[in-house]
């Protein structure tokens, strides 16, 4: 049976969300396709993973060694060279990471393989596979076809696709022998530099207001940061607010901040430009508020607000609060 291979990605003891976005993904076109999901564990001392990848997975395939503890692009393409040669996967998924734009483009070209990075979406069309990816700053969704090849490669875009388990496959964790034979001196691992994170992490919110410019002055973001209180959220902005330095770079969302994923995204006074869009579009409930019935963040929100914000938030705190 042809196999789909999605590359697990951990990172500081934990397996990575991107990974599981890759496997909701890899599910659906593996149905489409009659392959096989296989997750592909490179690490040390990482079983537990992969008996929480095997709920994810026609099989897990589990390449142990000591050399593989920290991520090194040099020595996980040697250990996937190899492995991609012998079992040829119709498709190898990678994320668009850093440690995945580090690895994918020599490994694909390396194998000969045709590589589309930055993945938005991938889907089967008249039996062949295309991949979407955005252009010019997300003002256009382009489709691209693949060169017609046996295999294919595609690095995919965080908080893209909900993670979704469905019914656990209960996979088979298969270990494989590494076939590293000597250490990588001339390039190595030195040690894991976290970025400075400010007092809240919108990355790990569950709740996000976000506010934008038609908040128009500094005085009024006490009525957002009031909004974010009564409904237990954080508050983060869009970069004409974080530029004009009314919030921290670090609460900024979009292409040029952070990608955030809540349960719940209000998007006050944001009129949605495609930068902004990129970083929140896989929240799992979006709400907007805007006067104009126009803008753009409409087209993501489920919920829309066309009314001045002034009016409609001290209405929604008022019920919040009552």
């Amino acid at each position: 049976m042809k196999e789909i291979f999605v590359l697990a990605e951990h990172r500081m003891g934990e397996l990575r969300d991107i990974t599981f976005e890759m496997l909701t993904k890899g599910r659906e076109l593996a149905e489409e396709m009659g392959s096989s999901l296989v997750a592909v564990l490179l690490g040390h001392n990482v079983d537990g993973f992969a008996e929480e990848l095997a709920d994810w997975a026609n099989k897990v395939m589990l390449i142990d060694d000591e050399r593989l503890e920290k991520f090194n692009a040099e020595a996980y393409q040697r250990v996937l060279s190899p492995i991609i040669r012998e079992r040829k996967p119709s498709l190898s998924l990678i994320a668009h990471s850093g440690f995945g734009m580090d690895l994918a483009p020599s490994l694909a070209a390396e194998l000969g393989i045709p590589l589309v990075t930055d993945c938005i979406d991938l889907r089967l069309e008249e039996g062949k596979l295309v991949a979407f990816r955005e252009m010019y700053g997300g003002k256009l969704n382009a489709k691209v076809s693949f060169t017609e090849a046996e295999q294919y490669m595609a690095t995919v875009r965080q908080a893209t696709f909900p993670i979704e388990k469905g019914e656990p496959f209960g996979g088979e964790v298969i270990s494989i022998p590494s076939p590293l034979t000597e250490e990588i001196k001339y390039r190595r691992f030195v040690e894991y530099v976290e970025a400075a994170v400010g007092e809240v992490d919108i990355t790990q919110a569950d709740v996000i207001v976000a506010v934008g410019r038609g908040i128009k002055e500094q005085e009024n973001m006490k009525l957002v940061e009031e909004l974010a209180e009564a409904l237990g959220g954080v508050l983060a902005g869009s970069r004409p607010v974080i530029d004009a330095g009314w919030l921290p770079p670090d609460r900024q969302v979009g292409q040029s901040g952070k990608t955030v994923k809540p349960r719940l995204y209000i998007a006050v006074g944001i009129s949605g430009a495609s930068q902004h869009i990129a970083g929140m579009r896989g929240s799992d409930i979006i709400v907007a508020i805007n006067k104009d019935p126009d803008a753009p963040i409409f087209t993501v929100a489920h919920y829309g607000i066309v009314d001045d914000l002034f009016k409609v938030v001290p209405a929604l705190i008022e019920r919040l609060k009552g």
